[in-house]
């Protein structure tokens, strides 16, 4: 098989702000006029969305999302009547002392209210249960996505990015399902029936009204997007502060400041972003008090200019009281429903900015794809050699190659040793195996079969990895464990971890297997921690191994400890050893020395230390150091 290497895309994340987690259709009509974010435009030039694939998502929604546009619709239209109503009230039933009529207008206005507010619920569980459905399936598709994406993407991403677009950009997305699509729809139609009825009553007071609005309108909206800007200051300046803080007052920072002296600057600089605060906290104070002040007028004037209007001889044109009152209440209900068209555009870059962010994570292509045709490799008969075939690899395409040209056999059962400095290429070698990153060329094949053509979870069962950095789950020793075996029965459980020599600690605890190991598994200790996942290796039965310095971070006893345990795991396994401690590896059947990517020497521990080059200078480096320390 040819082996074929694709770049992997550029990680969105790197270029995008983490983190802010904007829900579009937030603020309501009557929220007050938004703004187009500048981070909402640089998002969309850069993933642009098309609308088909936005409408796509709610396919199969097509009954509901129009049964709630007719409820909408429905509900704008018949609280149109409620004016009609009063007006019948105050000119004809109440002055002609019409009974009759009183009741049924009377009774009409109590329907009208009801109806709407029982077309508002249903409207609100539809349109949720429609939004609910939509986010459950994206958020579950861009999960399992991410799944498969390589280890190389998460060392690439910024930490929390890929939280927050799972989580607080979907979550966002649903306020546009459930939010702000219908509030447009609502405020669209609302608008236009409220003009109409408007009209109905009085040209003459319309005429007025698309006077009057538009300017009042205009100075809402200005006096809003100065506070905003306010507002918006005054977070960055609070976010300023808050870091000031934290790393002025943290343990870590405290020390810095007073072995450097720098404490004098920290306080004025502190005191600085304070005082900035208060003239902020003043400028958004009097921004709000003017912005109600214009309100108010607003509110007071314009039924002002109609019952002026209304009371001049000339402009009345006979206008009866009632038509007045449910004109004045109509008017009154018109200027929501336009601030909130107003702020269309807006919630229109937010939320596809949203769709955006979520769509350019799903787009991603896994630089590590599972094979669409995988070849079958039953994990309870492999023998487990492992075959390096002229491998090179580099994290980047502009990046120099970590592996140059690396060829090895690992004969089934056999163990191969890496050693080297830093950076020499030992983790990387290894991470192959396991099939965390691909080679840019050359292939790993276990038992002949390239890695490239397995089924992923077949290969995690083949290849198990024990590694410096051990992760246990937030939950008991048993859910753990049983992550590797989930048929694993009691008896086999105890088993591991008698193997990974730490039975007798669990039986010593209260709660046995069911002890919460706690965030990270903080409960217990270094030693202890990878003692439990190397029972969950033991668990999983792999056929490889890969010990990548499972011990490096351990004290001497504690190292003896983890050191007997891995001795139990290893045997009859293929084993591919990365140890910082040459002593742990002085049995292995073969030792690679490492060099920036290149295998400079290779033979068993008595030949390399014969040959006296580097793993020779190696050794005496370790046997000094190690003598040093004692």
């Amino acid at each position: 098989m040819t082996a074929t290497h694709h770049d992997a895309p550029k990680d969105p994340a790197s270029r995008l702000p983490g983190g802010r987690g904007t829900g579009a259709g937030g603020r309501g009509a009557g929220g007050g006029p938004m703004k187009i974010d500048p981070r909402d435009r640089a998002q969309l030039e850069i993933a642009p969305v098309p609308l088909k694939r936005v409408t796509a998502l709610f396919r199969g929604f097509g009954r509901p999302i129009g049964i709630v546009t007719a409820i909408i619709v429905a509900t704008s239209v018949i609280s149109m009547a409620q004016p009609f109503l009063v007006r019948e009230v105050v000119d004809t039933a109440i002055p002609q002392q019409d009974v009759r009529l009183l009741l049924l207008a009377v009774g009409a206005m109590v329907a009208v209210a009801a109806t709407t507010q029982i077309l508002g619920v249903v409207q609100t569980w539809m349109s949720t249960g429609v939004g609910q459905r939509v986010m459950h399936r994206l958020r579950t598709d861009l999960f399992a996505h991410l799944q498969q994406q390589s280890l190389g993407f998460f060392t690439r991403t910024r930490a929390g990015e890929v939280q927050s677009r799972l989580t607080n950009d979907i979550n966002g997305m649903q306020g546009v399902v459930t939010t702000t699509a219908t509030s447009i729809a609502s405020n669209l139609t609302t608008a236009v029936a409220t003009s109409v009825a408007m009209v109905a009553l009085s040209w003459r007071l319309s005429l007025l009204s698309l006077i009057v609005i538009p300017p009042a309108v205009w100075m809402t909206r200005k006096v809003a997007l100065i506070r905003r800007e306010v507002t918006a200051r005054q977070q960055s300046r609070r976010a300023d502060l808050n870091v000031q803080i934290e790393e002025g007052l943290s343990v870590s920072g405290v020390r810095l400041s007073k072995t450097l002296g720098a404490g004098r600057r920290h306080a004025e600089r502190f005191a600085t972003t304070s005082e900035e605060l208060v003239d902020l906290e003043l400028r958004s104070q009097l921004a709000g008090r003017w912005r109600m002040a214009t309100m108010q007028v607003i509110f007071a004037a314009i039924p002002a200019m109609i019952y002026l209007i209304a009371g001049l001889p000339a402009t009345s044109g006979g206008m009866t009281i009632g038509t007045l009152i449910a004109f004045t209440t109509l008017q009154a209900g018109v200027f929501r429903p336009l601030m909130g068209l107003l702020n269309v555009g807006a919630q229109w870059v937010s939320s596809m900015a949203l769709f955006s962010r979520v769509f350019e994570y799903l787009d991603l292509i896994p630089d590590v794809a599972a094979p669409t045709a995988p070849v079958a490799l039953d994990p309870e008969r492999v023998r487990g050699e492992i075959r390096f075939e002229n491998v090179s690899f580099r994290y980047a395409a502009d990046a120099p190659l970590a592996l140059d040209s690396i060829s090895a056999v690992v004969p089934a059962g056999g163990s191969l040793a890496l050693v080297g400095h830093t950076g020499s290429g030992k983790s990387t070698l290894a991470s192959l195996v396991a099939r965390l990153h691909d080679p840019s060329s050359g292939r790993v094949t276990i038992d002949g079969v390239d890695l490239r053509d397995l089924d992923p979870e077949e290969l995690a069962r083949i290849v198990g990895v024990v590694s410096q950095e051990t992760y246990l789950v937030h939950a008991s020793i048993r859910e753990n464990l049983l992550l590797a075996a989930p048929d694993a029965t009691e008896a086999e459980l105890w088993q591991a971890l008698g193997a990974a020599q730490v039975a007798d600690l669990v039986a010593t605890l209260p709660d046995g297997l069911d002890t919460v190991v706690g965030a990270r598994g903080h409960r217990f200790s270094g030693g202890e921690q990878q003692r439990i996942a190397i029972a969950r290796t033991i668990l999983r039965n792999p056929k490889v191994l890969v010990l990548d310095e499972a011990t490096s971070a351990l004290d001497n006893d504690t190292e003896r400890a983890v050191q007997k345990a891995l001795d139990e795991l290893v045997r009859g396994r293929t084993t591919i050893t990365i140890a910082h401690r040459l002593s742990t590896i002085e049995d292995a059947d073969e030792i690679a020395v490492l060099d920036h990517g290149r295998v400079l020497e290779r033979g068993t521990h008595c030949e390399l230390l014969a040959l006296g080059g580097r793993y020779a200078a190696l050794a005496g480096e370790r046997t000094a150091y190690e003598m040093s320390a004692a």
